[in-house]
């Protein structure tokens, strides 16, 4: 079954501007973003998600646990939060279209906090607001053939461009409920294990951040694709979500001065350990000249960053 959306005017804009953000950081030639930089995303990734939930941990309270200090606060908060740093870790080992990895993902998330970490629930369950009920989720007789449903889509190869296909699936994960308990938070992490494949810069954006400023109209476009039967109205707001997160993080990457260093840096990125000629350096390098790039290569021999093999027209490097 294929979940019911619309692809708009205003959806394939927001693809096209997020795409452009994402080749003009890739234009900027700098080195990958420092550890740094990923430390605190992961730590505003962390806090935000939880603080959606209820969470009452400070950022700082979650960058001294991050740290391993002690910290004082509520110890089912405190959980939480190690819990969530721990599924962050291990973000590169999830398989998006895999539902074993989500359930993996769960588990550690959601350990010592609820008996079923790791299972689909096995129970009917209902989102109230107040007294009503906000949300009838699917009956849990249901769940294992609509996530299966869910991951053929992930799997299905063809054009869709996955900020789409990310944000289509965190709203059906949200509205299927598969989960006795941590369904949101596990929303926003699978939306961003599936970005991460799509464009490794997802590593450093704290998309969730966004979501939590908007937390109010998170949940309302909820409610309204709810009403609406399909998640068009979600992929639009989560679209914009992205965009300003990816917007605010490249407004702090500074393109850095090109040295020989940065360049076999990324040159290195690039070949790996495949060999390659100075024409091939040349043909990633385009704004430098032929001389430029023989110093390049012959400061990479030097330093034993390269090695070299062959003779004149036929020299190739390694690294």
């Amino acid at each position: 079954m294929y979940p019911p959306f619309q692809i708009t005017v205003e959806i394939l804009n927001l693809c096209a501007e997020i795409n452009r953000l994402m080749g003009q950081f890739e234009g900027l030639k700098a080195p990958v973003p420092q550890p740094q930089l990923r430390r605190q995303s992961r730590i505003k990734t962390i806090f935000s998600s939880l603080a959606i939930e209820g969470n009452r941990l400070t950022e700082q309270q979650v960058t001294d646990i991050i740290n391993n200090k002690r910290v004082l606060g509520p110890q089912k908060d405190i959980i939480e939060v190690k819990n969530a740093i721990k599924a962050y870790d291990m973000i590169h080992s999830y398989k998006p279209d895999r539902l074993a990895s989500l359930l993996k993902a769960h588990q550690v998330m959601l350990n010592g906090l609820a008996e079923d970490a790791g299972s689909l629930r096995v129970r009917n369950v209902g989102i109230f607001k107040g007294e009503e009920v906000a949300h009838l989720a699917p009956k849990y007789q249901l769940i294992p053939k609509l996530m299966g449903d869910l991951f053929a889509f992930l799997k299905r190869k063809d054009n869709l461009n996955p900020l789409i296909k990310s944000s289509v699936f965190h709203y059906e994960l949200e509205f299927i409920h598969p989960f006795s308990d941590g369904n949101g938070r596990m929303g926003r992490l699978w939306q961003t294990v599936v970005l991460l494949k799509y464009h490794t810069l997802f590593e450093y954006i704290p998309v969730e951040s966004i979501v939590r400023e908007k937390q109010k109209e998170y949940y309302k476009v909820l409610a309204q694709a709810d009403k609406e039967g399909d998640s068009t109205r979600f992929i639009k707001f989560m679209l914009e979500v992205i965009f300003q997160a990816a917007r605010e993080f490249l407004v702090n990457v500074k393109p850095q001065t090109e040295t020989a260093t940065i360049r076999l840096k990324l040159a290195g990125d690039q070949f790996q350990n495949n060999p390659f000629s100075r024409k091939d350096y040349l043909a990633f390098h385009k704004n430098i000249s032929t001389a430029t790039a023989s110093r390049d290569l012959f400061f990479g021999v030097k330093q034993k960053i390269l090695q070299k093999s062959g003779y004149r027209a036929l020299t190739t490097y390694r690294f």
